[in-house]
């Protein structure tokens, strides 16, 4: 599926899919992170990542028990991040038939052939979305789209990794290839407590995105020291409300959630300002920044 670019409009707020469904679901968050905001002159908010951050990453066991601690090795949470990343983009490619490609309007809007000697881009398509927060609030946000279902449902795809924590004294953790044909609801419950944040993002993001299904895989290292080769045991589709209500993620708290940041950043002055999580505390800072911060390489 190529990507999709609907009509420019002009809107207050703009987002891309992992920052709007990040502070959506923020108060699952454990890890650090940051946005940063850039307030115009004419009440116009920008929502985005700093550049080379490691803000688009997935997070493994971030709201675990015990999360990864280890400090050496392919198991760092650096590291399981990296992984993750890698594993999910692998996957929803991977699950999609060569044949039958659906060819969008417009062509990927990130993508040059010159610079990529003939090669095809990745099946992904970007769906601009529209929302109405209120008579004066709008909403402008570029969701996402990995594939199609029955050629006339959209459908998003996201993995799910299997990581056993070799440390002692946490809680038991269920063998995938044990369990994962008979025992599925238990293998996916524990995910739900070890990532509830990483499912809560996910599910946003396919909400946002209009998809009719989100398919989800469970992935697991051929050998647990191998952190490079994978095996997919099995995928499971599932429809975004539903799931949504499974893992107890309320859509109207999601909104509710955003648009305190709206109101938040409506009372400030123009500028740019960062959000930023506080690593080891449950709290949220917000720090005015000057204009060019972030802005130069160095």
């Amino acid at each position: 599926m190529s990507a999709i670019l609907t009509h420019f409009w002009l809107f207050f707020f703009r987002f891309t899919p992992t920052v709007l469904s990040h502070l959506m679901t923020c108060t699952r968050s454990v890890f650090p992170w940051d946005v940063v905001v850039q307030k115009l002159p004419n009440g116009t908010l920008f929502f985005d990542k700093r550049d080379n951050s490691q803000f688009d990453y997935l997070t493994v066991h971030e709201t675990a028990y015990s999360p990864p601690s280890d400090e050496d090795g392919i198991n760092t949470p650096e590291r399981l991040g990296l992984e993750a990343t890698m594993i999910n983009q692998n996957f929803s490619q991977q699950i999609l038939r060569k044949s039958g490609r659906k060819e969008m309007a417009v062509p990927n809007p990130f993508f040059d052939e010159e610079d990529n000697d003939g090669m095809e881009p990745a099946s992904v398509a970007f769906r601009y979305r529209k929302f109405a927060l209120d008579n004066e609030t709008t909403l402008v946000c570029r969701t996402e789209l990995h594939g199609l279902v029955k050629k006339t449902q959209y459908m998003t795809a996201f993995a799910l990794n299997e990581y056993a924590p070799t440390s002692a004294g946490g809680p038991q953790t269920v063998n995938w290839r044990d369990k994962i044909d008979s025992q599925r609801g238990a293998v996916l419950a524990t995910e739900l407590k070890n990532n509830s944040f990483k499912l809560a993002k996910w599910t946003a993001q396919s909400i946002l995105a209009g998809a009719d299904q989100m398919k989800v895989g469970f992935v697991s290292r051929v050998s647990p020291k191998n952190a490079y080769e994978h095996v997919v045991l099995a995928t499971q589709f599932y429809r975004p409300r539903d799931f949504a209500t499974q893992i107890t993620l309320a859509e109207g708290q999601m909104w509710a959630m955003f648009r305190m940041f709206v109101q938040m950043f409506q009372k400030q002055e123009g500028g740019k300002y960062v959000i930023m999580r506080e690593p080891n505390r449950a709290s949220l800072k917000v720090y005015r920044v000057p204009p060019e911060t972030f802005e130069d390489d160095e």
